[in-house]
């Protein structure tokens, strides 16, 4: 038996069978295979027009994986509703509209998961998750049963404070509050790959503060409607606001001053990423800053998790805030006789000579002082790359002084000692 309501359902379990086997069902399949073939030509057109552009979530990796193929055939399918049933409605409509319904809200969940978490292992489990809820809401749905139990869910309710709310109440607003997420997921790691992309040097920080702002802002309003389309009074906020304000003046403090602190170091980008800190003896380059803490990562691999009121209310050294050059130096011992002029040139060029030390300021060296052993030479050599690790540049220009002073016959002085004896 088929009900009409503003739109067809199908009350009887077997109904579809007979909604597929009318007269009227051919012409029907047939329009409907014309619209699966326009939808694939016009995402292929799309696919051709933006190739190599970065459309993950519309487009997918195959032609039909993607979120813009099963829009495009919602659709056109609802078209040739609206052309078909003008003078009397056709059944298998009832049937075709809900599972190209489900085949999109599927598509969308799925590519927005994997382009928001990636390869994380409960994206999985989500996949299948919403596929099989989305399915079976179908299935109730052309059969006629989803309405029904609908109906006896909304006959459960209770009332909490001003607002009655019931069973079907809360699992209305448990799935717009997963499918603002959804989008919520979609939209800001959208702006975070667009912003992020071909973000360099300082920019990068601030490109990072608008995306963590943009999504913040995002769950928050998804919150709000999520809480709306349940029933919630939002009025009631306020009073969770202010006990929420107390709890972060009490419990929280300290978690919410590493939120604000954050805030502020991508705000004023101090501290930027990519840059050279030492915190608290720990020396390193700047991965990431996140809202709560920023990942600073050593030249030998190890990564210090920093909170980011440490690096607001302690003293912190940026080796590169201003300028990402840094100057290092190295020091050698030489006979007394040996010629300073020559030694010192020796040194420049052997410093010169290694691809990473610049040109510009030059390398410089100095006679340091009169050591007990014979004479100290320092010389001094700046570098734009300090994250590669100073330890290996350092070594390549000692072997190179040496194999210059050898070639030379300049004697690097043993240290030397006297010592008194008495009979």
């Amino acid at each position: 038996m088929v009900s009409l309501k503003g739109r067809l359902q199908i009350a009887d379990p077997m109904g579809w069978l007979d909604a597929l086997v009318r007269a009227e069902s051919l012409p029907v399949l047939a329009v409907f295979a014309l619209c699966v073939l326009l939808a694939w030509l016009a995402a292929w057109g799309v696919r051709k027009a933006f190739q190599g552009s970065d459309l993950a979530v519309l487009l997918g990796r195959r032609l039909v994986d993607g979120v813009l193929f099963p829009v495009l055939l919602l659709a056109l399918t609802f078209g040739a509703r609206a052309v078909l049933t003008d003078d009397h409605p056709i059944a298998l409509f009832g049937i075709l509209l809900p599972v190209c319904t489900s085949l999109a809200l599927i598509r969308l969940g799925v590519k927005v998961l994997q382009v928001a978490f990636g390869t994380a292992p409960f994206v999985r489990v989500l996949e299948r998750t919403i596929s099989w809820v989305a399915w079976l809401a179908v299935v109730l749905w052309v059969t006629g049963v989803l309405p029904l139990m609908l109906d006896e869910l909304d006959q459960i309710h209770w009332k909490v404070g001003g607002s009655l709310l019931s069973v079907r109440t809360l699992i209305e607003g448990a799935l717009t509050a997963g499918a603002v997420l959804i989008v919520t997921l979609w939209v800001s790691a959208a702006l975070e790959s667009r912003l992020l992309k071909s973000a360099t040097g300082s920019d990068l920080s601030l490109r990072k503060v608008i995306s963590n702002t943009v999504r913040a802002l995002l769950m928050f309003v998804g919150l709000l409607l999520a809480l709306s389309s349940v029933g919630i009074d939002l009025t009631a906020l306020s009073v969770l606001g202010g006990a929420l304000g107390v709890g972060i003046g009490f419990g929280l403090q300290k978690l919410a001053a590493n939120y604000v602190s954050g805030f502020v170091i991508l705000a004023e980008r101090s501290m930027r990423i990519g840059d050279m800190v030492r915190v608290d003896g720990f020396e390193g380059r700047i991965t990431d800053i996140k809202a709560r803490y920023t990942v600073i990562r050593a030249l030998s691999g190890r990564e210090s998790i920093v909170p980011n009121e440490m690096l607001i209310t302690q003293r912190v050294e940026n080796l590169s805030l201003a300028d990402p050059k840094v100057a290092q130096t190295t020091q050698v011992s030489v006979a007394y006789n040996s010629p300073v002029d020559e030694v010192v040139e020796l040194l420049q060029a052997a410093c010169l000579a290694q691809p990473r030390v610049l040109a510009d300021p030059a390398p410089a060296a100095c006679l340091a002082t009169f050591g007990a052993d014979g004479l100290e030479f320092t010389v001094s050599y700046w570098i734009a790359d300090p994250e590669n690790g100073p330890l290996k540049l350092k070594s390549d220009i000692n072997r190179a002084i040496l194999l210059a002073l050898q070639a030379q016959q300049i004697e690097i002085p043993y240290p030397q000692r006297v010592v008194h004896t008495t009979a």
